[in-house]
């Protein structure tokens, strides 16, 4: 008899798209990455308690959006996923989106930890209010508050949960993966002393 599965965070999708050794690390060989000492970490924590102090009201009305809940905590059994979205919205459309605050500046592309993001947020969305997710939106504080959409499709929930099913098999079966493509990563690791 299988173990029942933990379920999955944000950070932990985060983790794997940084490097998937991340999870073999954590999860197989139970070594912590100490992330607490980190100053983007300790920072970005600052400004999620902080966003609600933010007035972006003017976004929001631009965006279309007729109601919003903030810092709401939603899982999903069907994927084994869970996590805070900082801001669920309703838009006009009857559609829905997710909202979030990134300490972090714009530089003329989405990086696909923020996309991927967004999207593991869409799915939750998705799977907690039945409603369609089409896009998502994250406001980056060091520029100036920038609102960017990303957009939100079939293939983009595909990929997540293939995504999300390979962090269960390297948890599950302790198989050692491939480092990462980018090994300009590696530089700033936290395993890099132990990474072969």
């Amino acid at each position: 008899m299988q173990p029942e599965r933990q379920f999955i965070t944000a950070s932990v999708l985060l983790e794997y798209l940084f490097c998937k050794r991340f999870i073999y690390f954590m999860n197989c060989l139970l070594i912590d990455q100490n992330e607490e000492s980190r100053y983007k970490v300790l920072k970005g924590r600052e400004i999620h308690e902080d966003k609600s102090k933010v007035n972006i009201d003017y976004y929001r009305k631009r965006i279309g959006v007729v109601d919003k809940q903030i810092n709401l905590f939603m899982s999903s059994d069907k994927y084994h996923i869970k996590g805070t979205v900082d801001e669920v919205l309703t838009l006009a459309d009857g559609s829905m989106a997710s909202l979030d605050y990134k300490f972090a500046e714009y530089r003329e592309t989405i990086y696909q930890t923020h996309r991927y993001q967004a999207i593991f947020y869409s799915l939750l969305i998705k799977e907690n209010f039945g409603k369609p997710v089409q896009k998502a939106f994250i406001v980056y504080t060091r520029s100036k508050n920038l609102l960017k959409e990303v957009p939100v499709r079939d293939i983009d929930f595909y990929a997540l949960i293939n995504m999300i099913e390979e962090i269960f098999l390297i948890s599950e079966k302790c198989y050692f993966p491939r480092v990462a493509k980018n090994q300009m990563k590696c530089v700033d690791c936290c395993y890099k002393n132990i990474c072969i």
